[in-house]
């Protein structure tokens, strides 16, 4: 599949130009917040500037839809216009939305109201915003697209599994793009379970080389889109060749120029990041940029994109590196080729995205 374009809205801003900003700036540290649950600490947390969602030209006509909703409308958004495609109804167009949790701070405001009003006495607006697909449908509308939509829901591999479904749909002619992303946002709720079940880096830092059986996490939000497509005239950022899950690396055939490891903290035990390493690549990881997400993937995938359209290769923004493998140390230009984004869950089965030139 090749990638006509991109979309991003994250802590470091909107657009695929934010993104590469950030990519080129490094590390800032993220917003410390108090919890109820944590009176004596501060907790930190990578969250969407809000006014980088009231974008009215774009959601003019989303003036009910739920911060989740909204990030996941402007990414999509954005990568339609990042492509320069033009939306004429000439070319048939899929969506598919990953994502980890969904829209799950407006579902829990919906539970309190049950629990507070009853069932019969609940607004019908929250119900319809707290399904899984409400994003979906207000992309569709909100670019006019009229192929098949759908939403992937999963713990482990949303995001891989979004991916391996728009190859499927290209493969059989269902559509001539497909619009595919991730979305997940922070909310109250799940601060109070990070802070509860995940060891929180207190300094702010996510470390994706220590290779730590007990790993640290800031929690982050954003979404990310990709517009995708078989023709050869979209292949503005290189090709997603293909997503290996539970792979075994060919020592011979298999060998790319950057291994990028998506280890952020969310998913338990990094230490299987230390045999995921090809030796003569270089490694990288840009998780600190954004914060720990379950589908932070997409976010991988985007930089190792750029890195393929400017050849340039991005330096870690968090260096610390006991382990001493081959990492990014300094934002240079380079002859890249192909890179590998690598990911493992909590069960250490792991998935590899890959992308070329």
């Amino acid at each position: 599949m090749n990638i006509a374009g991109i979309g991003t809205i994250c802590t470091r801003g909107r657009g695929i130009e934010s993104f590469a900003h950030a990519l080129q700036q490094g590390w800032k540290a993220p917003q410390f917040i108090s919890l109820q649950s944590l009176p004596d600490k501060s907790f930190p947390v990578y969250p969407l500037n809000q006014e980088s969602l009231m974008d009215k030209a774009v959601l003019g006509k989303m003036r009910r839809a739920d911060r989740f909703s909204r990030m996941a409308a402007l990414a999509a958004w954005d990568a339609v216009q990042d492509s320069g495609m033009a939306l004429d109804g000439e070319h048939t167009m899929g969506i598919i939305v990953a994502s980890a949790f969904g829209p799950h701070t407006t579902t829990f405001r919906f539970l309190d109201d049950i629990l507070d009003y009853g069932e019969a006495n609940v607004s019908p607006t929250a119900f319809s915003h707290s399904v899984h697909n409400t994003a979906a449908s207000y992309i569709a509308s909100l670019l006019d697209i009229r192929g098949p939509t759908i939403t992937v829901s999963q713990f482990a591999f949303p995001f891989h599994q979004a991916i391996l479904l728009a190859q499927a749909w290209l493969d059989e002619k269902r559509c001539d793009y497909v619009l595919v992303g991730s979305a997940d946002e922070s909310g109250r709720v799940m601060e109070y379970i990070c802070s509860q079940k995940l060891r929180i880096a207190d300094d702010g830092q996510i470390q994706p080389f220590h290779f730590s059986a007990a790993p640290k996490a800031v929690p982050g939000e954003g979404s990310v889109f990709f517009l995708m497509t078989s023709r050869e005239d979209g292949r503005k950022y290189g090709e997603l060749s293909e997503v290996a899950l539970s792979s075994h690396r060919n020592e011979e055939e298999d060998k790319p120029d950057i291994c990028i490891l998506e280890a952020d903290g969310m998913a338990g035990d990094e230490t299987g990041y230390r045999d995921a390493v090809v030796p003569g690549a270089f490694a990288a990881g840009y998780s600190p940029l954004f914060g720990s997400m379950l589908t932070g993937s997409g976010f991988q995938c985007a930089a190792a994109a750029l890195m393929l359209k400017e050849q340039i290769r991005y330096a870690c923004p968090v260096q610390d590196n006991p382990g001493r493998v081959n990492i990014c140390t300094v934002t240079e230009t380079a002859e890249i080729h192909s890179i590998h984004c690598i990911r493992y869950h909590c069960g250490q089965k792991k998935a590899v995205i890959k992308l070329r030139r």
